[in-house]
């Protein structure tokens, strides 16, 4: 039986910087966001994987991070919500968001986000059907979807945005 206190050190970028640490070898990647790191635009949601609140980008795919094992991520590169933006300055995708009315609570924004983000890094003109393909492992319990769709339409094309 393991100890308790076995860890295993562990090296992978986040957000362009290289991270050391020394998790459990249990330790979800979404922890060692949220706890380790105190990158907190990760939400934890469900733990099942069912939520899609805890988005990262994991080697340029996005991955839900309660899913994957921070052990896991040894060499990879993590992209999380606090990525994107650089120096107070809102990303383009984020900013239409905003714009469009797509964020209420916010719980679930950083995880639309980062799910619309790899979406448009591989497709920057998807239709209205790819969005919604690529937003139907996210839930969101407030807008009702039709302004997050927005916001992803709005950043591929450049605007123009909805207030």
């Amino acid at each position: 039986m393991r100890q308790v206190s076995d860890t295993i050190d562990v090296a992978f970028t986040v957000n362009g910087e290289t991270v050391h640490l020394s998790v459990s070898p249990d330790t979800s990647l979404v922890d060692a966001l949220r706890d380790d790191l105190e990158l907190t635009g990760t939400k934890q949601g469900c733990g099942e994987g069912e939520c899609g609140a805890c988005s990262v980008l994991l080697n340029g795919k996005v991955v839900n991070s309660c899913l994957v094992l921070a052990v896991e991520c040894a060499g990879a590169e993590v992209l999380t919500i606090e990525g994107l933006g650089r120096m107070g300055k809102l990303h383009p995708l984020q900013d239409a968001f905003v714009q469009n009315g797509a964020v209420q609570c916010g719980f679930c924004t950083p995880g639309m986000v980062m799910a619309a983000y790899a979406l448009l890094q591989e497709n920057p003109s998807p239709s209205e059907a790819d969005v919604r393909r690529a937003l139907e492992g996210n839930l969101c319990r407030c807008t009702g979807y039709r302004k997050i769709i927005d916001a992803v339409m709005a950043a591929a094309n450049g605007g123009p945005r909805h207030d």
